[in-house]
């Protein structure tokens, strides 16, 4: 039944998508990350979502959690509350199978093999790129269930100063000021922000067995406080040369429920500086040079009193040819570096690592058919060689439909912690993860309606999971794990009646198929059915809307026992134009304050509400 009743609400989305009227041409949207390079989302032929600075503002997102909430085949599962930990599980894979870019540089805890997407400060965010499905041809290791890239803002044009200040439930408050501007050659932007709040409880955890959540009992509040600060610059210095630098950094304290054997509170600083340069070499062959530096640092303690240390850095640097061998072909080679090192309080067997890799990409049309091939050589330090590849083809059906078809392998490393936490944790025989991933799509263009409708499947194979069968006295890391994920995602959105309406769904089958007594159950904290609706309309100086958001049932664990019911949201949200460049915006999130989880006996935000007065001058 439960299968039934997914396709008929994917066939009814799609049937209320076929009978939709709308009257003038849709914005274009270019996205860069799909194929490394500048491309409007109608000739992608990847499954892409981009989320610019307008979207941000008209949805008043307050993090980048926040934003990417509800982007079709995105999972969110949050462990209680505004700044803590937020895992992403794209299309069913797991939480670290999605490679994060921040303007190019790629981040990310080498220790945990996680991004800490709560503390990257939304106000610095100008454009958010989600690519579903594998890259690992183009970007190498972790993009099994596809690549995030988040530009800062960049400026440009007329001096344009910024400010906003906003407070609301839970004693939040938060500020943000920026500068941005430019010239014939050059262009800037500096921004700062800061965010605190006291928080809610974060977690119902049970200290003793069964135990489960924070395995403690801390039935306090749980603040968080972060200040961010951006910058990003470029010049073009000749008519062949652009030079461009970028820094984003965020610098925090956060408190949540833990305990004598780990911590309760957490300062924390991420950073990333990068440059690029590009040269148009000739005509038809650009090139261009790219470096940089990504730090995640923590400081743990338990009440008050210092426990650990864990800080990694990551550098990496990019050489990229693209080639324009005829019109619509065009031939890309590359080469990437990566360097990961660690240094913390817990002693790890190896502390450093590299990578070097060789790509290639063939972009073609043939009269209606468009084609494109990857592939991909990674030397890994650890790991020897490992080859990746893709194949996508495209038929253009008519000038507004389009159908697409294909195929990419993956491989993700193992993290350090996986490796070398010591007390037999680690494991450092372990194998790279592996997947082949299939994708079928249909999409069409009409006037400002546009819908698509993706069916795919990954399999991944010698998946990282723990091995109890050592027990005691702790569990330890081994390639034992298979996974098989079969879904479907249909996306519309137009105009009706005055309102712009954008609404998806996403249905998925994400299956344990290893041996032993979890095969065949559902991978924990996956939804098998997603949904989000959003209704906007502008009237004079008001501008209101609304999101309804979904999703059904989850478990908590691999066997199956601990279950996630099912939820819906529905938020509220209004801006008046008080002035010329002045607006005052409100949101009203959790209207009929749903009580919900997205991990087991974490607490999530009951109804708030959040006022901000923002200063945004459009010259």
């Amino acid at each position: 039944m439960t299968r039934i009743r997914i396709a008929g609400l994917v066939a009814g989305l799609s049937l209320f998508s076929a009978g939709l009227q709308a009257a003038t041409e849709p914005p274009l949207v270019i996205n860069i990350t799909a194929t490394r390079q500048a491309q409007s989302n109608v000739d992608s032929l990847a499954s892409v979502t981009v989320i610019d600075r307008e979207q941000i503002e008209r949805l008043q997102a307050r993090s980048v959690p926040d934003a990417l909430r509800g982007v079709p085949g995105l999972g969110i599962s949050s462990n209680g509350g505004r700044g803590k930990l937020t895992t992403l599980f794209m299309r069913g894979t797991e939480s670290d199978h999605v490679l994060v870019l921040v303007d190019g540089i790629r981040v990310g805890s080498a220790t945990a093999g996680l991004t800490s997407f709560q503390d990257i400060p939304i106000d610095q965010v100008e454009r958010i790129e989600i690519v579903r499905g594998p890259r690992s041809s183009l970007y190498g290791a972790d993009a099994i269930g596809g690549v995030i890239q988040i530009f800062t803002r960049k400026g440009g044009g007329a001096l344009t100063p910024r400010l906003s200040a906003s407070g609301g439930s839970h004693g939040t408050q938060e500020y943000s000021a920026g500068l941005s501007g430019g010239g014939d050659r050059g262009w800037f932007n500096i921004g700062g922000s800061h965010v605190e709040t006291r928080g809610f409880n974060s977690c119902d955890g049970l200290p003793f067995p069964p135990g489960g959540g924070c395995f403690t009992s801390e039935p306090d509040r749980d603040p968080y406080r972060d200040t961010g600060a951006s910058l990003r610059a470029g010049y073009k210095l000749t008519d062949t040369f652009q030079l461009e630098g970028h820094y984003l950094r965020s610098d925090g304290d956060n408190e949540y429920d833990g305990s004598a054997f780990a911590s309760n509170s957490t300062q924390l600083v991420q950073d990333i500086v990068g440059a690029r340069l590009d040269w148009q070499a000739l005509p038809f062959w650009h090139a261009s040079l790219s470096g940089g530096r990504s730090r995640d640092l923590s400081d743990n303690f338990f009440e008050d009193a210092f426990s650990s240390a864990f800080d990694t850095e990551r550098r990496s640097a990019s050489w990229q040819n693209d080639f324009a061998l005829a019109p619509e072909h065009r031939l890309t080679l590359g080469a990437d570096w990566l360097d990961d090192r660690i240094r913390s309080t817990t002693a790890y067997a190896v502390s450093s690592r590299d990578n070097a890799a060789g790509f290639g990409q063939y972009q073609g049309r043939f009269g209606e058919h468009d084609l494109t091939l990857a592939a991909r050589r990674d030397d890994s330090q650890q790991f020897g060689g490992h080859t990746t590849g893709s194949l996508a083809w495209g038929y253009r059906v008519s000038p507004t439909l389009r159908v697409m078809a294909s195929w990419g392998s993956a491989f993700k490393a193992p993290s350090f912690n996986e490796l070398y936490y010591p007390f037999n944790f680690g494991n450092p025989d372990l194998k790279p993860e592996e997947s082949d991933s299939y994708e079928l799509g249909i999409a069409g263009v009409h006037a400002t309606f546009t819908w698509s409708l993706n069916a795919y499947q990954t399999r991944i194979d010698d998946l990282i999971g723990l091995d109890f069968s050592n027990l005691p006295p702790i569990p330890y890391q081994v390639n034992i794990d298979q996974a098989r994920i079969r879904g479907l995602e249909a996306l519309v959105s137009t105009s009706l009646a005055g309102w712009d309406v954008v609404a998806n769904v996403s249905a998925l089958n994400p299956e344990n198929r290893s041996n032993g007594a979890n095969r065949g159950n559902q991978l924990p904290r996956r939804a098998k059915l997603m949904a989000r609706l959003d209704l906007d309309r502008s009237r004079g100086a008001w501008r209101v809307g609304t999101t309804v958001y979904g999703e059904g049932q989850r478990y908590d664990d691999l066997a199956n026992t601990h279950s996630l019911g099912s939820y819906l949201t529905l938020d509220l949200r209004a801006a008046y134009s008080l002035r010329t460049d002045w607006t005052l915006e409100g949101k009203l999130a959790n209207l009929f304050n749903k009580d919900y989880r997205t991990a087991r006996l974490f607490n999530e935000d009951g109804r708030n509400v959040m006022f901000t007065v923002r200063y945004s001058p459009t010259h």
